[in-house]
């Protein structure tokens, strides 16, 4: 499993935002395919929230493929 760290600048970023920053989704559209999809795990569930606020801490992985730690 590739793992990615991503260091975040402020208080959150959005997911959708997060999934082009590190180059997993190309267009936005390509990132909402990824979340309505049911790909993204936040932390142990599954996250449908295109919008949801992501914090340091925060764990996701995108189809069992790639794991992105929030810090």
């Amino acid at each position: 499993m590739q793992t990615i760290e991503f260091l975040l600048e402020g208080e959150y970023i959005e997911l959708l935002k997060l999934l082009k920053a590190v180059n997993i989704a190309q267009t936005g559209g390509h990132a909402k395919m990824i979340v309505d999809d049911e790909l993204v795990v936040r932390n142990g569930e599954v996250e449908t929230r295109r919008r949801a606020k992501l914090v340091k801490g925060d764990v996701l992985v995108i189809d069992e493929e790639i794991e992105i730690t929030i810090v």
